[in-house]
């Protein structure tokens, strides 16, 4: 994640992939819906929080410090399942990690399943440190009502939106609009899958604070 205005790097995201024998690299979103619905995304969730937390550790132990947070996806199972306020602190602890370090991505559908008890959970987590980001926003289907009550310090606009943003007119007119609506609600933006110069130059023109995607980087290994 870097910063459009100076180029500065300001942050990374955890992305998940899978290796299969037979199938090679499989994305995240061709098997979290798996995990979802044959009951392991629980599993799979503490997995990500915790090798996230252990690579923070190892870049911290070998002098290499990340600027900014590292940020974490969540399901929606994660955040309705009992004990998970305790188990990412426990994890955290763990590996001498501060919430300060980490932010938590939730996409729309996840903060509207049970509004008012992740308003409650959300509101503890940032008074424990972390921050909070929309990912995938304007994909959902969320309530604006419920949409200013989330604790949320940004919103992600999806690469849906940005890949075609120069050449759509109604894709450029969505961005636009998040953009506006994120400067008003007093929110941080950030652009997914950004691919080119273009892209970039025209998101800074419009006050998006942070890009992602391949013009700065493709998906990395730790090292």
């Amino acid at each position: 994640q870097v910063a459009l205005q100076s180029g500065r790097l300001v942050g990374a995201e955890v992305l998940l992939r899978w290796r299969e024998p037979d199938l090679g690299w499989i994305q995240a979103q061709e098997f979290v819906q798996v995990a979802e619905a044959t009951g392991t995304m629980l599993a799979l969730g503490d997995f990500v929080l915790d090798r996230a937390c252990e690579q923070l550790a190892a870049w911290r132990d070998a002098g290499r410090q990340l600027p900014g947070r590292l940020s974490i996806n969540l399901s929606a199972l994660q955040l309705a399942a009992p004990g998970f306020e305790e188990r990412l602190g426990a994890t955290l602890a763990r590996h001498a990690v501060t919430p300060d370090q980490i932010e938590l991505e939730l996409t729309e559908s996840t903060l509207i399943s049970d509004p008012e008890a992740a308003i409650s959970l959300l509101g503890r987590l940032v008074n424990a440190g972390h921050t909070l980001a929309i990912d995938d926003f304007g994909t959902g289907y969320s309530s604006l009502v419920y949409l200013k009550r989330f604790p949320a310090s940004r919103v992600k606009i999806d690469c849906g939106f940005v890949r075609d943003m120069l050449s759509d007119g109604n894709d450029a007119a969505i961005v636009e609009t998040v953009l506006a609506m994120a400067r008003a609600l007093r929110l941080g933006t950030v652009a997914e899958g950004v691919e080119t110069e273009g892209h970039a130059h025209r998101l800074r023109e419009l006050g998006c604070q942070v890009a992602q995607g391949f013009l700065y980087a493709p998906a990395l290994t730790p090292e």
